[in-house]
């Protein structure tokens, strides 16, 4: 696990642009995509950039079961306002939380994977060091999946939706063993309430119940972290 901290979420985040920009330098086909305030920076460096991702496919990792791909809280939505529709992808998946069937909606976006393996997978971390929407308890084998969110995940988005009870109880998430047969990783982290998932992800021990903890399991895994969000790191 490669940390390289930096004075600031911009720094940090046109340090990750270049990685992916060299990457596709090299001909990656496919980026994993997140969502959330961590890659805000990274999505405006794309956007910005003269890179054509016309030709390249994206795969995002979650979304919400029962919002509309139009509710401004989708993630649907989310990536269409940051990304898509500045700088269109040949094609770009997003898992289907509205779907009839959200088990084996599931299946087939692990389907998708499989036929779409992923070069670059962006990760932002939850305080509770969630990845993805795997929470702590979730199997490091699982697959694409749907969760029921915990209550500290309800509590961080409330602020984004109007009442409490708006907010989603249900995801559909891509799994932790989808997501470690990414090629490689990048894990983006910023500000103070993110050290003590930091710390745990990087110093402490691999276990399920910290799920960031697994990608000390894979080879090829770079964490962009600010100054604040590294703080409780010992070294």
């Amino acid at each position: 696990m490669d940390v390289r901290v930096f004075d600031g979420k911009a720094a940090a985040s046109k340090a990750a642009f270049n990685v992916i920009k060299d990457a596709m330098g090299n001909g990656i086909q496919t980026l994993g995509l997140a969502t959330g305030s961590s890659p805000v920076d990274l999505y405006n460096d794309m956007t910005s950039s003269d890179l054509d991702f016309s030709k390249m496919t994206s795969v995002n990792l979650d979304e919400y079961v029962g919002l509309d791909t139009k509710n401004d809280q989708s993630y649907h939505y989310f990536m269409n306002e940051h990304l898509f529709s500045k700088k269109p992808f040949k094609q770009s998946f997003v898992p289907d939380g509205q779907a009839a069937d959200i088990e084996q909606a599931a299946k087939d976006y692990d389907q998708i994977i499989e036929e779409h393996p992923i070069d670059i997978q962006l990760l932002g971390i939850g305080r509770n060091g969630h990845i993805g929407f795997n929470e702590p308890g979730t199997p490091f084998d699982e697959g694409t999946h749907k969760v029921t969110l915990t209550q500290s995940t309800i509590d961080a988005n409330a602020r984004f939706f109007e009442h409490e009870e708006d907010v989603p109880r249900y995801a559909i998430s891509m799994g932790i063993g989808s997501i470690m047969k990414s090629k490689q990783i990048i894990l983006l982290a910023f500000g103070e309430d993110k050290a003590d998932a930091i710390k745990a992800t990087v110093e402490g021990p691999v276990t399920e119940d910290v799920p960031a903890s697994v990608l000390h399991n894979h080879d090829n895994v770079i964490v962009f972290v600010d100054e604040a969000a590294a703080s409780k790191l010992s070294k």
